[in-house]
């Protein structure tokens, strides 16, 4: 008899995350899908109650206003769940919405996984505890990461699917499938995949890529978009600032590509920076909230790094600007560094080579086996000593 999982993602990097979780349970077992799917977890036979758009929200104050939904939203999936009895739920990311969904479930006696740690390990440590009483296990995706949860949850470290994927890329063949001549200097602008990032984030880019195309005539500028939505935030930006001859290339989706055809990335802090350390591009990390959120995380943080690539080496190796210093001056200064100094370009992309060392763990089957061990001890092919906690 197949296994029936119910499985809720948030946003793009939850999607994508989901995909390869699924894909590897598929290989080895008989199973099917059921609860917040994005279009790649869709593609893997998930089917999806509500669109995982529905989840992409960030900050404390943009999450306010879409309260009423989430919740409603959240109570019709713990129903539906206790009703269908899947053999096992999987919540991926998107803590504010997920833990509490595990939570009623595992007290109602259903095995709860909850994939990706909360970063408590950068603020409210408390919820250390929340995801302990809301899950069976917890599957990390860095090293840095179980050591928060000893003594309180069962958590594995699978290591990051993308440094399973991605590779130092050909930039040569990424330039000729976007159309791009060899000697242009291409920088990636990636502002986010929600759409609060795009109100936050669109003025912003739109300014510092005017400012660079003016500074160097031979630019050329890569955005990608996860939805029309964010492709028209992002085109109001650029009618507001009327920068109607700016050069760019727009596409929908295939982030990395903009990145492999770059000689700079500029992207909002998330997953796109880790991709960006990855791929091996030299890397500019800028984010703003929303004031109320951002004073909130400011007073609460114990980081002195807030971009995945730092946090991860434990050094400033990639340049970070932040809500009040995230402005166009900024941008467009650092830019200039690393454009015109090869030697730092080079030390951050050696630096930032490290990242996959650690990272890279076959997480997709190691994910998928502690997910079977949860839920059938003993036929799981790798031990829970082999996934490691």
């Amino acid at each position: 008899m197949a296994l029936r999982f119910g499985i809720v993602a948030g946003e793009t990097s939850g999607d994508a995350l989901g995909a390869g979780l699924m894909a590897a349970l598929k290989e080895r077992v008989e199973c099917t899908f059921e609860g917040i799917c994005g279009p790649l977890m869709i593609a893997q036979g998930g089917m999806s109650r509500y669109p995982i758009e529905s989840l992409a929200v960030v900050g404390i104050a943009e999450v306010v206003g879409r309260l009423p939904g989430l919740v409603r939203m959240r109570s019709e999936l713990v129903r539906y769940f206790r009703r269908s009895r899947p053999d096992c739920v999987i919540g991926i990311d998107a803590p504010d919405f997920t833990l509490a969904l595990e939570r009623a479930l595992k007290k109602d006696g259903i095995p709860v996984v909850h994939y990706v740690s909360p970063t408590v390990w950068a603020w409210r440590r408390y919820r250390v505890r929340t995801v302990a009483a809301s899950a069976d296990r917890l599957l990390a995706l860095f090293p840095f990461e179980p050591p928060y949860y000893r003594g309180r949850i069962d958590v594995r470290y699978v290591g990051h699917p993308l440094a399973d994927r991605i590779r130092p890329a050909d930039r040569e063949a990424a330039r000729a499938e976007l159309k791009l001549d060899a000697d242009d200097l291409v920088i990636a602008l990636l502002p986010g995949s929600r759409t609060s990032e795009l109100k936050a984030h669109a003025d912003l880019f739109v300014k510092t890529a005017l400012r660079l195309m003016l500074r160097y005539p031979r630019c050329r500028f890569v955005v990608p978009f996860v939805n029309r939505e964010t492709r028209a935030l992002f085109d109001a930006a650029l009618t507001r600032a009327r920068a109607f001859d700016l050069p760019i290339t727009r596409q929908h989706g295939h982030a990395q590509l903009a990145m492999e055809a770059a000689d700079l990335v500029i992207a909002a802090s998330g997953t796109a920076t880790l991709e960006a350390a990855l791929i091996g591009r030299p890397l500019i990390v800028t984010y703003r909230l929303a004031a109320a959120s951002f004073w909130v995380i400011r007073a609460l943080s114990r980081l002195p790094f807030y971009s995945l690539p730092n946090h991860l080496l434990g050094e400033a190796a990639v340049p970070e600007f932040l809500q009040h210093a995230a402005t166009s001056d900024a941008l467009v200064r650092e830019a200039e560094r690393l454009i015109e100094h090869p030697e730092e370009r080079a030390r951050m992309v050696a630096a930032m080579g490290r990242i996959r060392e650690m990272l890279s763990r076959g997480a997709d089957a190691r994910a998928a086996e502690a997910v079977l061990d949860l839920v059938s001890p003993g036929e799981a092919s790798l031990s829970a000593a082999s996934c490691g906690s």
